[in-house]
């Protein structure tokens, strides 16, 4: 019997043609610039999705006791945040007047209403339950933020790990809840502090976390010079506080106690 299964290309595998279909331009003309605004963002949501894929195997790995491998899918991470805030050179060749050449066909359009953003703060300890209430109840958004919102942060992962590892994590740390803000703890601190002493597997693996939380915020600085630099203080678009609120979010630490002990090592 004849196999009439096509056969594999680049084209299908990729869905290429799909892919280019999905660059749908509102402005009349269309605007020149209005076409790297919308690739720009869409390659920034792929890499949201990549950046959950490679942050939910960062905790597999650690509930594995895999620390190797959790450190070389980190490092992964790692590189894939300097290419996001590479992205933003690229953005930033749009001065503010081609960017108001369309903006106003965005509408109530926002970057705010990036659920994959969301779930990547949710992940990493950053939950908002009004965040969450945000998108529409039965939406795919919605319904991925709810599941996030629930489970362990990637801080959760990382306390069993060193529990099982033979350190004395408070029991009340190893059942905290899950949706309230990862807090600096005094217990913890020393015991990060005997890991940098007396424990190279494990602090570098503690570096590995340093790097991510600075990476985030690396992102975050250079996402709000790069809307100052385009809208100056305007509201952003949907109503948002643009340039003002994304200030807010600077110098916040995702993981409080590996910055704490920095002057006690």
């Amino acid at each position: 019997m004849t196999d009439t299964t096509p056969a594999v290309t680049y084209a299908s595998y990729l869905r290429v043609d799909e892919l280019l279909s999905l660059q749908q331009p509102r402005s009349a003309g269309p605007e020149h610039d209005e076409m790297l605004f919308i690739v720009i963002h869409q390659v920034y949501e792929l890499w949201f999705k990549e950046l959950l894929h490679e942050l939910d195997r960062v905790a597999r790995l650690l509930t594995d006791d895999d620390t190797h491998r959790a450190q070389h899918t980190l490092k992964r991470i790692l590189t894939i945040l300097k290419v996001m805030v590479a992205q933003l050179d690229i953005l930033e060749t749009m001065t503010p007047l081609e960017f108001l050449s369309f903006r106003e066909r965005l509408e109530a359009a926002s970057g705010f209403q990036s659920d994959q953003f969301r779930q990547i703060e949710f992940v990493l300890g950053r939950k908002s339950e009004a965040a969450m209430l945000r998108f529409p109840g039965g939406s795919r958004g919605r319904a991925a933020l709810e599941r996030r919102f629930r489970e362990p942060t990637l801080w959760d992962a990382f306390l069993h790990y060193l529990a099982r590892e033979g350190y004395p994590v408070p029991g009340d740390q190893l059942s905290r809840d899950v949706t309230a803000p990862v807090r600096a703890s005094e217990p913890v601190q020393r015991i990060l502090i005997d890991v940098y002493r007396t424990d190279a597997k494990n602090s570098e693996l503690c570096e590995r976390l340093v790097d991510l939380d600075e990476g985030i915020q690396e992102w975050r600085y250079r996402h709000v010079k790069m809307v100052e630099r385009t809208i100056g203080a305007k509201s952003g678009t949907g109503g948002s506080m643009g340039a003002a609120y994304l200030r807010t979010t600077l110098g916040q630490s995702l993981f409080p106690d590996l910055w704490e002990i920095r002057t006690r090592l």
